[in-house]
């Protein structure tokens, strides 16, 4: 259903981009807070709004550079619906002034060959940089222009409660059109994007939303039942839930994680999952005790390490705006450091995985080197083995999902094997 375009609808977004723009706050967290103030918003309304400001979000750059110096909100607005969401001047009279239909025909006319490349992949210079080292110009710019779309929404089937054929079958009963999704076993993808969190099959805890490319970290870590597993970064949970269906809801399953509010949220998804083998715990810092009474005695372990979160940008445009070198040093610093303390708990012949959201070697491949220089008793066992093992056909040593070749977000993981 497509939302009633008139210049209420369009004030609302002016005054969430004005938010946004100041980059204050994560973009989703805005625009959350912003609809609970504004109830009145119904789903069609709330789906214009959010992905015209995720529009200018994606697309600052070129539009900034179409547009010459004339920048307002109202401007950035109007130039993504006309460029980045395709809209025509008809479908705008609700709001275009007369004055301004030169001005966007002209912001049309603007060639996107003739911008340097960062501008036009719409990055920033850093990042653009560091992305054409990595993959050459030409990749560089296919995989900004999958980077600058509006990312699919995938669930992950509880495999506790219902088999994928099974979710398939009472979502399309539900008037929802899905489909299984390419990659993992798990997965379903949704054609559009309908209000979920009332629906009965989501308060059943009959799945979790969660990226495709996501999912294929717990086949990576590959829990059996009855086995101990930790995972170390366990944020709001979404992987723990999964590997808790994995293994069966046997075992013991610690979900540690520093942050007391991303826990919270981890208890209600517990409770609609109908697994008790999760112990969630909050941790100080990586070298907690709570830890150290692991140490040496965990089957698997997965490090889904804090990071950029630059494979996310489809999802989060604003973190390349919100990123820098300087963080992403940083980073580069805790993530070492994480992954240092999460092996003291790995047993002999045990599992560690290594894993981020980001596009960068910096956080990914330079990190398991210098791991692995340090560690003679880990080994890298190649992600495509491991996959394989569970029908999952994958190339590669390491998991490197990205955007434009695997319509997932960005990911990395290594599998790293304590010799026995």
């Amino acid at each position: 259903m497509k939302a009633r375009f008139t210049p209420a609808l369009f004030a609302h977004a002016e005054a969430v981009l004005g938010q946004l723009l100041r980059f204050d706050h994560p973009a989703d967290a805005v625009v959350s807070r912003y609809f609970r103030d504004h109830r009145e918003l119904g789903h069609a309304d709330r789906a214009f709004v959010a992905e015209t400001v995720f529009a200018v979000l994606r697309r600052g750059r070129s539009l900034e550079a179409r547009c010459g110096g004339q920048m307002s909100d109202r401007h950035r607005l109007l130039a993504a619906l006309a460029v980045a969401r395709g809209w025509s001047q008809r479908e705008l009279a609700p709001v275009l002034k007369a004055s301004e239909e030169e001005w966007l025909s002209g912001v049309k006319a603007v060639r996107e060959e003739e911008m340097p490349p960062a501008v036009r992949c719409d990055l920033p210079d850093w990042l653009y940089q560091r992305l054409e080292v990595q993959f050459g110009a030409e990749e560089t710019l296919v995989l900004s222009k999958a980077l600058n779309q509006p990312a699919p929404l995938d669930l992950r089937v509880n495999t506790l409660k219902m088999n994928r054929e099974t979710l398939l079958e009472k979502l399309a009963a539900d008037g929802i059109a899905s489909e299984p999704g390419p990659l993992s076993p798990m997965a379903v993808r949704l054609r559009d994007k309908p209000a979920l969190a009332k629906t009965a099959l989501f308060l059943e805890g009959a799945y979790e939303v969660q990226d495709e490319g996501s999912q294929l970290l717990g086949y990576l870590l590959e829990p059996k039942r009855g086995e101990m597993v930790v995972d170390f970064c366990a944020g709001a949970g979404g992987k723990t839930l999964l590997l808790g269906a994995l293994m069966r809801n046997t075992g013991r399953l610690y979900a540690f994680d520093v942050s007391d509010k991303r826990l919270a949220n981890l208890k209600p998804r517990l409770a609609r999952s109908g697994l008790s083998n999760v112990h969630p715990a909050r941790i100080e810092h990586e070298r907690d005790t709570k830890i150290k009474r692991l140490a040496g005695k965990a089957d698997r372990v997965l490090v889904d390490a804090p990071c950029s979160g630059l494979g996310t940008l489809r999802r989060n445009p604003d973190l390349k705006w919100r990123q820098s070198e300087t963080s992403v040093a940083e980073l580069t610093v805790k993530q070492a450091s994480i992954l240092e303390a999460a092996a003291k708990l790995v047993r002999p012949g045990g599992r560690l995985v290594y894993a981020t959201c980001s596009l960068l070697t910096a956080e990914n491949d330079e990190i398991i080197d210098a791991f692995l220089e340090k560690h003679p008793d880990f080994s890298l066992t190649p992600a495509s083995a491991v996959l394989a093992k569970q029908g999952i056909t994958f190339e590669g040593d390491v998991l490197r999902l990205l955007p434009h070749k695997h319509n997932t977000d960005g990911f990395f993981a290594a599998v790293l094997d304590k010799k026995a």
